[in-house]
């Protein structure tokens, strides 16, 4: 089966993109939106509307496989690829990867994705992560239409994994909404909750602590109070921003006795901090996280680290894995480019005993989810984030839905029915 044509079409996305450092800095909320200037490169504002390019590729026979290239909510902070916007980026497909797909049998998903994410532009540099990330989901897709496959078993074959018969562990994210949308994931039984969004020190965590605190409290409490049956006891996973690090000026021993109260607090609940300093730099990230999870470890302080910023690219997710930065490692998923270092970097993760998230943004498309649902059957991360959007309900049914269906398609077949 060839590939005839390729066609894009701009989309949004199922949030924003975010200027981090405007926000670090300061940036105060109006609404929902932000007061001040930005200050990343690319930005027209504090928080501007997300886009992506939705990538079809037309098979010989009329079928039609598509995936989306989509950035994370904060483009441009952390080391990542800079602000992705759908009229600067349709050009590119239309140039550099329409001409590479098109007349090409659709026989092997990893041998044309890794092809299209060793890509480079004119000037030498890899073409754009949310490129590489849409393109290969299509190519995927386009794969498994070909030899009538779901897309998790094409990677199954293609990897030597075995396609999970069971749901994996779906992380949701509340937004700013941290107490409404909580109800929402206790009452929907999410494994994984609540995200919290805590990405300003005086707003959200405290100058001591104090708030954080106070909501992780608020949480043991809240799903002991609603949980509809005795043996529903979510993982609290928190994602701080490196606002931890702010409050306490990155001294170690006294991030270390923050994350005792925290598991006091969490208790009976398990308690994951992600991102908890974030010192601008991928080296110093890498050993301050690796000190901080050897100290937690050492003193039997059960609060797992949770690696996010500076661990972007599949080599970035080795050099974390290796050198211990963190009981769990965010792959997030448009950072890495082709679908296909996910799946290599889950497997990765997998085999030196770290925990592998399979993350995302909430910056992506129905699509892009539906399609990682696919890729997370296939290698089996610990868990995997309920996207796109933060309004919960909308990114949870995308994720658990594909999943559900994923399941069924193989239970019927196995039974012959």
């Amino acid at each position: 089966m060839k590939i005839v044509d390729v066609v894009c079409a701009k989309g949004r996305t199922g949030f924003y993109f975010d200027d981090q450092r405007a926000i670090k800095a300061g940036a105060a909320h109006d609404g929902f939106t932000y007061i001040g200037k930005p200050i990343t490169d690319g930005f027209k504002a504090v928080r501007q509307a997300g886009e992506a390019v939705s990538v079809m590729i037309i098979l010989e026979d009329g079928q039609i496989a598509y995936g989306d290239c989509a950035a994370v909510q904060y483009s441009g902070a952390g080391g990542r690829d800079p602000l992705f916007l759908a009229e600067d980026f349709i050009p590119v497909i239309e140039k550099m990867i329409k001409p590479r797909l098109v007349g090409r049998e659709l026989n092997s998903f990893k041998q044309l994705a890794e092809e299209v994410d060793n890509l480079h532009d004119d000037a030498g540099k890899r073409i754009h992560t949310a490129l590489r990330y849409g393109v290969t989901q299509a190519i995927l897709d386009a794969v498994a239409k070909a030899k009538k496959q779901l897309m998790c078993e094409v990677i199954a074959d293609e990897y030597n994994t075995r396609v999970s018969d069971e749901e994996i562990a779906i992380f949701t994210q509340s937004g700013d909404d941290r107490y409404n949308n909580v109800d929402k994931m206790i009452i929907k039984h999410a494994e994984v909750l609540p995200h919290g969004l805590i990405n300003n020190v005086k707003e959200k965590l405290g100058e001591d602590g104090e708030l954080l605190l106070e909501y992780v409290g608020w949480l043991r409490d809240r799903v002991a109070k609603l949980k509809t049956t005795a043996d529903y006891a979510p993982v609290l996973h928190i994602d701080v921003y490196g606002t931890i690090g702010l409050a306490f000026n990155n001294d170690v021993d006294r991030i270390v006795a923050y994350f005792r109260q925290l598991e006091k607090a969490a208790a009976p609940l398990k308690l994951r901090i992600e991102g908890p300093v974030d010192v601008e730099e991928r080296e110093k990230q890498i050993a301050v996280l690796a000190e901080i999870t050897a100290r937690l470890h050492k003193e039997n302080i059960k609060v797992e680290i949770v690696a996010d910023e500076w661990c972007n690219t599949f080599e970035d997710i080795k050099d974390f894995a290796d050198k211990g930065a963190g009981d769990m490692l965010q792959i997030k998923t448009p950072d890495l480019g082709g679908i296909n270092n996910i799946i290599e970097a889950v497997l990765y993760c997998k085999q030196k005993g770290v925990g592998a998230y399979q993350g995302g943004t909430c910056n992506e498309t129905n699509r892009s989810a539906e399609v990682c649902v696919h890729v997370a059957m296939a290698t089996q991360p610990a868990q995997m984030l309920a996207k796109p959007g933060m309004g919960v309900d909308e990114g949870y049914m995308i994720v658990y839905n594909e999943m559900q269906r994923i399941l069924a398609v193989r239970k019927s077949r196995k039974s012959g029915k």
